[in-house]
């Protein structure tokens, strides 16, 4: 077995069931405690699947990654800094398109994701047909049916989150466009920030939030980085843990 473990985020709106899937996988092997600097409660959790051993975090639940609150903040840095090795997006099958913002906002800042379409069972039980192939076409990412609580499609999500940690699935996700006014700013200010950042940071993603003034995406990024490095102006990540 793999003794370096792989790391899960759960991202999602509240109510998703988002810590009903944490739950039935870590078991009693989870344990809470408050994100680095915050008061809010973070819940982390082991397993292993398939001679793998996992690591997952249940991120706060939010509808948005701009970083309006506390809530949305932490759920944005983790999956932008932190960079675990997949993002799980738990959504709402009884409400897929009131769930489907955050799912957008993720895929700006990641293309290692999987969405997990929860619920399902209430979702057919209402009488709404969801087609995940299609849905997985538009949005390029993988898309899996579970019922967390009924412990139905699990295996194949986890199996799809192993495809997507190991590169054995193809991803295109989507990527909103803009105004032509704003892409072309975009453009213009991506290789700037790749010649600093390199292809480690998510520059299109850094360029959006710039163009917002999201002053906190700066503060952020003053944090985490320290202009160490010997030979030239070349920047890596502080050390310690964020």
């Amino acid at each position: 077995m793999n003794q370096e473990k792989l790391r899960i985020a759960l991202a999602g709106n509240p109510n998703t069931g988002k810590s009903t899937l944490f739950n039935l996988l870590t078991g009693l092997k989870q344990h809470t405690g408050n994100w680095p600097g915050k008061t809010v409660a973070q819940s982390k959790g082991h397993f292993d699947f398939k001679d793998e051993s996992y690591e997952i975090i249940d991120l706060p639940g939010t509808y948005s990654l701009i970083a309006n609150s506390m809530d949305e903040e932490i759920a944005r840095n983790y999956i932008a800094f932190e960079k675990p090795d997949v993002t799980v997006i738990v959504l709402d099958a009884t409400s897929l398109e009131r769930n489907l913002n955050i799912v957008l906002q993720v895929l700006e800042i990641t293309d290692k994701a999987v969405v997990a379409l929860n619920l399902i069972d209430e979702a057919e039980k209402k009488g709404i047909s969801i087609n995940e192939k299609k849905l997985q076409e538009r949005l390029g990412v993988p898309v899996v049916k579970i019922s967390a609580r009924n412990k139905v499609g699990i295996d194949t999500l986890l199996d799809t989150v192993q495809k997507v940690i190991t590169n054995s699935v193809s991803l295109s996700p989507l990527k909103l466009k803009y105004s032509d006014d704003i892409e072309k700013k975009i453009a213009e200010l991506q290789p700037e920030i790749q010649s600093i950042y390199g292809s480690f940071l998510p520059s299109r993603w850094i360029a959006l939030r710039l163009l917002e003034g999201d002053d906190s995406i700066i503060s952020e990024l003053n944090a985490r980085v320290s202009k160490e490095k010997k030979g030239g102006p070349s920047y890596e990540f502080a050390s310690g843990e964020c």
